[in-house]
């Protein structure tokens, strides 16, 4: 018996009889030999911490575009903080903490630079529109491995796919990775507001605060206790009215202060410009995008790849292609 066939075994003897089981996985679109260590599950976990995309998501803009402040979140520590929240509740309801982990790892790999600024720039400009858990799932089933993708399980794939938007998750470790995500960024986004004195505490609704807590582990606390207490045993993730309220109550102010409010929009104007004339400038010159989209265009169209070259940059990288292409540091003499 192998490492991996005792892993597999030890889960049908500890996990909830609702829990996804490695060795029942639906598999990966190309059969691969089985590893002796590690579950499939554990494999596509690893697979995603080891690609590009996952790296680059320490320079992706969380809320707050080049922070000052070396406490501020980005994209790759929300990230890790989602897994973290994800994984308490699977573990506290007996769910597969290894599908938890892949999903949360993977659910934001097709982010933009620049944050949710960017991916409302790009599903402007792209006319089928962009969206970034979409993104997400085209990034680990093409765009890693130079266009052969990752070759991930489908219950990791679809968690990631489902982590946002109309379509729900089709097992309970995708549904902790949507509800942790939502869990994560209310409170490490509140967290950083503060600290950037965009937002006083004396802001906050205090009904929320009633219901939730006064500080922010008090309310990330409140929050995952609620889940675990009203889901176990259950087919689908609940959590009670009233933190479920508070917490819708919290996002809604989060909305209107923080994430739609006036102070952001210099910055948005400037990023979604850009984004702009950097997707312009590549459709025009596709053959100037490195190769791999260059096929992608072939395949799918230049909107299409010209889309996927602009997701995959940093924030960094996308101004400083911007600066060489449009205000370039000398000019050629007359």
């Amino acid at each position: 018996m192998t490492i991996r066939q005792r892993l597999e075994q030890q889960e049908y003897l500890l996990l909830a009889p609702c829990a996804a089981h490695s060795a029942e996985s639906a598999g990966r679109d190309r059969d691969e030999a089985p590893c002796d260590l590690r579950t499939d599950f554990q494999r596509d976990r690893d697979r995603i911490i080891h690609c590009k995309s996952f790296r680059r998501l320490k320079f992706k803009t969380q809320v707050f575009l080049s922070p000052e402040g070396d406490h501020y979140r980005t994209r790759l520590t929300h990230t890790l903080e989602v897994s973290q929240v994800a994984r308490t509740i699977a573990r506290a309801l007996r769910l597969n903490e290894d599908l938890t982990e892949a999903v949360a790892l993977g659910h934001d790999l097709g982010h933009t630079p620049y944050g949710h600024i960017g991916e409302r720039t790009l599903n402007s400009l792209l006319p089928e529109g962009f969206r970034h858990n979409e993104q997400s799932l085209r990034v680990v089933e093409k765009l890693e491995n130079n266009g052969s993708g990752l070759n991930l399980t489908k219950e990791v794939r679809h968690g990631i796919l489902t982590h946002s938007g109309v379509l729900q998750p089709s097992s309970l470790e995708g549904e902790c990775v949507r509800r942790a995500d939502r869990i994560a960024y209310l409170n490490h986004d509140l967290d950083d507001a503060l600290r950037s004195g965009i937002l006083r505490p004396d802001a906050i609704p205090p009904d929320c605060l009633k219901v939730l807590g006064t500080t922010h582990r008090e309310r990330i606390n409140t929050m995952i206790v609620d889940v675990v207490a009203n889901s176990e045993g259950k087919p689908h993730l609940a959590m009670s009215p009233s933190v479920e309220n508070a917490m819708n109550g919290l996002r809604d102010f989060m909305f209107e202060r923080v994430y739609r409010n006036e102070w952001r929009d210099p910055e948005e104007a400037r990023c979604d410009y850009v984004l702009r004339h950097l997707f312009e400038y590549y459709c025009e010159h596709p053959g100037e995008m490195p190769e791999e989209f260059v096929v992608i265009g072939y395949e799918d169209g230049i909107e299409r790849s010209v889309c996927d070259y602009l997701s995959c940059m940093t924030d960094r990288y996308a101004t400083r292609k911007f600066t060489a292409l449009f205000a370039p540091s000398s000019f050629p003499a007359f």
